[in-house]
């Protein structure tokens, strides 16, 4: 009997000694640590910190200069750390890094933190790649335009603006200077003084003019606003100055934008102009037809047509707006592709918002133009200057928009063209119209004819 006793004592020694085993091993499995902003940010490096775990002995610390961490620097890579934050060093100015940790016992490790962003301090002393957009275009096995918006001031032949437009772009927009209230002085009266240099410039030099734009309520010519015929009048006028101008420009101008921003912004309507007023609801596809059968009519029958608007990567109602007339226009075989303008910042659209707008374009076998891109680094107004921050994030987006482009059938490239040239002249910097009170920082040129990061970016987008 008391051997019997002796051996449930025995037992239940065990048992309690394996319970409490138990209870300490599963007390003791570590949580994930979370990674928090850096301080004493410098041009050589930074202090990464973190939040202390239950029960670690210490913590694994990564630094990479690539977000995947598919690059880690070897003095980084799990680097054991003791105390809460670690001094990390020997880095290189003006660049993007990224930190993460996860915590350590004897037997343990945990998951990977979350990452965290830091740029340093100063320059990095790399210089931008100087190639010239074009040119690494032009090697790739599907190639397309790369464009970019100007005014007549700027093609005299020899200053910044010529060198670099002749030696970087394939294609060139006007800016404004082809609009009908630049054009159209009255009822089949035209100013072409102006529109016939910026041809003439592309003509000359090799460069491919797209036609910026036909229709658009905010350039209607004041005699227009003032017609006092009936609608159907009306009608005839505008199809007289579309027709006129389609064959004026027959065979030099390579594609324009017939209409532009007919689409609401808000709940999917059509915009509310004097042309949908005075004309009516399919006055978008009467616009493309006559443009067709001017073309057709002066023997231009490779003019391409396009509809050109905005903001529909992220604006899902009008971007579904937009696509029924895009619908319509197809039916009616008048129109060839759509410009995206893709005035965008460092934080919006996504990624795939970019890609399902473009994608519809292509799922209805239309031309794409990237058409008045710049990416905004300052909408909050919250930074005085451009921070490496902001250079390095802008330089990213440029990079991605760029990569989604280059991916793209080749049928259904068109060009991809920046909206202006320096950034001290961009329209961005305290515009009214697009309520930004700052200054910005959005093109591939600084003011002083430099190329920035972005137009790295744009190049590394090609590879």
């Amino acid at each position: 009997m008391k051997s019997k006793f002796l051996l449930m004592l025995i037992s239940l020694v065990f048992f309690l000694n394996a319970c409490s085993k138990d209870d300490n091993d599963a007390a003791e499995i570590l949580e994930t640590p979370v990674a928090n902003a850096p301080k004493d940010v410098n041009d050589n490096g930074f202090k990464a910190k973190w939040n202390y775990v239950s029960h670690s002995k210490s913590y694994l610390l990564d630094v990479s200069t690539s977000e995947d961490f598919t690059t880690i620097l070897p003095n980084y890579n799990s680097k054991e750390v003791t105390d809460l934050n670690e001094v990390v060093t020997g880095l290189t100015g003006g660049t993007q890094y990224y930190y993460r940790v996860r915590a350590k016992t004897e037997a343990q490790i945990s998951d990977y933190s979350n990452v965290i962003s830091v740029v340093t301090t100063g320059s990095n002393g790399i210089p931008e790649d100087p190639t010239f957009l074009k040119v690494k275009v032009n090697k790739l096995a599907n190639p397309f335009f790369v464009g970019m918006a100007i005014k007549v001031s700027q093609l005299t032949n020899g200053t910044p603006y010529d060198v670099i437009l002749r030696n970087e772009f394939s294609s060139i927009s006007a800016e404004y200077e082809m609009k009908m209230d630049q054009i159209s002085t009255a009822s089949g009266v035209y100013n072409w003084t102006v529109a016939d240099k910026i041809v003439a410039y592309g003509n000359t030099n090799n460069i491919n003019v797209h036609g910026h734009a036909l229709v658009w309520h905010n350039a209607v010519p004041q005699w227009l606003k003032d017609f006092s015929g009936t609608d159907a009048e009306f009608a005839a006028e505008v199809k007289k100055y579309i027709t006129d101008v389609v064959t004026h420009y027959a065979g030099k101008v390579k594609s324009w934008d017939v209409v532009n921003e007919a689409v609401d912004d808000n709940g999917g309507a059509m915009r509310n102009t004097i042309f949908l007023q005075r004309m009516g609801p399919n006055y978008v596809k009467d616009c493309f037809q006559w443009a067709r059968n001017a073309a057709i009519a002066a023997g231009d029958t490779s003019l391409l047509l396009f509809y050109n608007d905005y903001a529909t990567s992220t604006n899902i109602v009008k971007q579904d707006k937009v696509f029924a007339i895009l619908e319509d226009l197809k039916t009616a075989k008048v129109i060839d592709g759509v410009g995206f303008q893709m005035h965008n910042t460092y934080l919006s659209p996504t990624k795939a918002q970019i890609e399902t707008d473009l994608n519809r374009a292509v799922a209805k076998g239309l031309k794409i133009h990237v058409s008045e891109l710049d990416i905004q680094v300052n909408q909050f107004n919250d930074i005085s200057s451009f921070t490496n921050e902001r250079r390095l994030a802008q330089k990213a987006k440029y990079k991605e928009i760029v990569k989604i482009y280059n991916a793209l059938p080749a049928a259904n490239k068109y060009a991809l063209t920046i909206w202006g040239m320096k950034d001290n002249e961009s329209w961005i910097p305290y515009s009214t119209e697009l309520n930004h009170p700052g200054n910005d920082w959005p093109l591939l040129y600084d003011s002083n004819f430099a190329v920035k990061s972005s137009h790295t970016g744009f190049l590394e987008g090609l590879d």
